[in-house]
């Protein structure tokens, strides 16, 4: 949604000013949530389902990254999905769009297109419980760079394998020594 993005630009413009509590400098939050609609939806939404079997409209998710200097965190929560299901999920290059293949490939950190992986990549791969929900963090040594990350994929099968199943369109924030 637009409200938590908006909420995340500005705590993260306070903590880039020096406030909220004196941590490392250069710290930065990014959220970004909303609820899977279908790409077809009448409204366009942030939160695309492209399979409504495993991402059904109405589940929720919410994306945030955390950051300073010394690297990031990114975080993701969702709930609504199949009970006891194991679905990969990746930070993306591009924007959601209605072709899932919209969302470009996976960021990589250093871009090279015979070695993807964890190290890499952010990779959130997760098994939701047995409510439907699910949660995965990557931390990293690295940030992203200015451009280079715009969305959170879902896919049907964790690591390299699936389809792309639903999407999230993130604010991702630059790494402050990549800008």
């Amino acid at each position: 949604m637009v409200a938590g993005m908006v909420t995340g630009a500005l705590a993260a413009a306070v903590l880039a000013a020096g406030g909220g509590g004196g941590g490392p400098a250069n710290c930065y939050w990014v959220m970004a949530q909303g609820r899977f609609a279908p790409a077809t939806a009448f409204m366009p939404a942030s939160a695309i389902t492209y399979d409504t079997k495993l991402v059904p409209a109405g589940a929720s998710i919410k994306v945030q990254q955390f950051g300073d200097d010394s690297g990031m965190t990114v975080d993701l929560r969702v709930s609504g999905l199949v009970a006891g299901h194991t679905y990969g999920a990746h930070v993306h290059q591009k924007p959601c769009g209605t072709d899932p293949k919209a969302a470009g490939g996976h960021y990589q950190h250093v871009v090279d297109p015979k070695q993807a992986n964890a190290r890499n990549e952010v990779w959130l791969d997760f098994t939701a419980d047995a409510s439907g929900a699910g949660s995965a963090v990557a931390r990293k040594t690295w940030g992203l760079r200015s451009g280079g990350a715009a969305s959170v994929v879902l896919h049907d099968m964790p690591g390299m394998k699936g389809a792309r199943v639903a999407c999230l369109t993130v604010g991702f924030a630059p790494s402050p020594r990549s800008s």
